[in-house]
């Protein structure tokens, strides 16, 4: 697998409202994006610190996997991305031959327009693990 970068942290929260400030006021980043994934029940934050963005994750049901992640464990560090040089599919691929468990079989659409798709907790050492491209990098 070719792994160009970590794409970004995400970060569940309950609200977008109040952990933006904490970020642009205290840390100085500025927030750049903002957008709703309505298939992942979530809307999304993004800041930019160099090559890497952190992504904060507000449940907008409380069905989704982020409401459940914050009421199971609270706010905090919910998955780990890595940008894919070779493409999602290609290491999903490559995962799968080498016996991990697989959360997505096929690569997806997430936020910014990006193939996403991850990797089970249980066979990363209890780290979501997602994986990134970009399409329009190609």
């Amino acid at each position: 697998m070719n792994l160009s970068h970590i794409e970004h942290l995400g970060i569940a929260v309950k609200s977008l409202d109040a952990a933006i400030p904490y970020y642009e006021k205290v840390l100085g980043l500025k927030c750049y994006n903002i957008e709703e994934v309505a298939d992942q029940k979530v809307r999304t934050a993004f800041f930019r610190v160099g090559d890497t963005k952190i992504e904060l994750l507000e449940p907008t049901s409380e069905d989704s996997t982020i409401a459940k992640f914050i009421e199971k464990r609270g706010e905090g560090i919910h998955h780990l991305a890595f940008a894919v040089a070779d493409g999602v599919a290609t290491a999903l691929a490559e995962c799968d031959s080498k016996g991990v468990q697989l959360i997505d079989k096929a690569p997806r659409r997430g936020a910014e327009g990006l193939n996403i798709a991850f990797l089970h907790p249980k066979a990363t050492q209890g780290v979501l693990t997602e994986l990134c491209e970009n399409p329009a990098e190609k």
